[in-house]
């Protein structure tokens, strides 16, 4: 049974992170009558514009996250960031909460070093080599060890914030530097990862479910220091090479437990599938499922943690999606979308940031078309006619 939202019978879900992938929940959620609140460290958040409440305050903070959870008192809390203190999200489940998809898995998605163990060490999912590093000691013998060229992130970081490549000597302490200014929890450990020769990387949205596990179509991306720029939906790869990836994303699924939509990014090279990264929420690649099928990431996520069940999903054909990136400093942030919005089976999103201070995602650019190369072109098209002032 679903309570009707501002009722004494609310169906409640209080979301820990408010950004556009947030949003978008938040949208799916009322579309079903719940009462939805949105937590973010900063005020207006893009969740926050839509939600029936919102709070400010530092997630990281477990005494502070406690008292907004018990004062909301909220049948089901999703985390939709890696900066929340997780410690805290595993007493409270212990005490009757429910948190998505488990406290568990937050915790150990929201820190590279927990997921890596877990998928190399305890389920012998194929990896990348990789070593962790606390101090700039303990990196540098990292970096060594591990050789050039590698690639160095935060334990705890999303959308490539943090992320550097290290290819020469001469890159090891701008890269050191980056990670400890990038990290979502502040300066602190690292994971120094050995370069993977692949051919491309994937999204491997797998979504569990009271109908069962359920794998969408493969999602292509490109990535900048580890920011998507664009993402396509169906990825072109060999059977088994989708039967490999389905086996990779199944398994550390089913290890972390739980129902909703996970991202399991994996890397591909020929027949072979290698892990990368989960993320036990929608993906910001997957925007591309708001054109490409029936129901978005963000419908199957509310529907999962709903205890709903999901029928087949109709894909509507090859689709892409462009990250509409800004770079600039502004409190007032204005868009022209018209003529992007003129060309057929496209759309624009727009996130509703009102602040932009250097390198910021504001919106996407959606479109659909008769292969992934014609969807593409039309969604770079789309970019180059959206007209942002400052």
């Amino acid at each position: 049974m679903i309570g009707t939202a501002l009722t004494p019978g609310a169906t409640k879900v209080l979301f820990c992170g408010a950004g556009e992938l947030g949003r978008e929940v938040v949208i799916a959620m009322q579309r079903l009558g719940v009462e939805t609140i949105a937590v973010d460290r900063y005020p207006n958040a893009p969740g926050m514009q839509l939600a029936h409440r919102s709070h400010v305050i530092n997630m990281l903070d477990g005494a502070e996250l406690r008292r907004v959870i018990e004062l909301e008192k909220p049948d089901f809390i999703v985390p939709e960031v890696e900066a929340i203190a997780t410690p805290t999200l595993i007493e409270l489940e212990k005490e009757g909460y429910k948190v998505i998809p488990t406290a568990t898995a937050a915790w150990l998605t929201m820190n590279r070093e927990g997921i890596r163990r877990l998928a190399a060490e305890k389920l012998g999912l194929p990896t990348s080599p990789y070593q962790f590093a606390e101090t700039y000691e303990e990196y540098v013998e990292a970096v060594k060890n591990i050789g050039l060229p590698c690639v160095v992130k935060p334990i705890m970081s999303s959308s490539g914030h943090g992320q550097s490549t290290v290819k020469t000597e001469a890159d090891i302490d701008e890269a050191w530097r980056i990670s400890q200014e990038g990290g979502r929890a502040g300066a602190g450990r690292v994971i120094v990862e050995g370069f993977v020769d692949f051919d491309y990387e994937i999204t491997q949205l797998t979504v569990r479910s009271i109908s069962g596990t359920i794998f969408l179509e493969p999602i292509g991306h490109h990535q900048v220091n580890g920011d998507y720029q664009e993402s396509w939906q169906p990825q072109e790869m060999s059977l088994k090479a989708k039967q490999e990836a389905r086996h990779i994303a199944g398994t550390i699924t089913a290890a972390l437990g739980g129902q909703g939509i996970f991202g399991v990014e994996i890397f591909i090279k020929g027949d072979k599938a290698i892990f990368s990264e989960v993320s036990p929420r929608p993906h910001d690649t997957g925007m591309v499922t708001m054109i490409s099928q029936n129901l978005s990431e963000f419908d199957l996520h509310a529907r999962a943690v709903l205890g709903l069940p999901i029928p087949p999903i109709d894909f509507y054909g090859p689709s892409a999606s462009k990250a509409i990136v800004v770079d600039g400093n502004s409190s007032s942030v204005s868009f022209d979308i018209k003529s992007a919005l003129a060309e057929p089976q496209t759309d624009v999103r727009l996130f509703g940031k009102g602040e932009l201070c250097g390198h910021r995602r504001l919106g996407v650019c959606l479109a659909r078309g008769k292969d992934v190369n014609e969807a593409l072109d039309k969604v770079m098209r789309m970019r180059e006619k959206v007209k942002v002032e400052l």
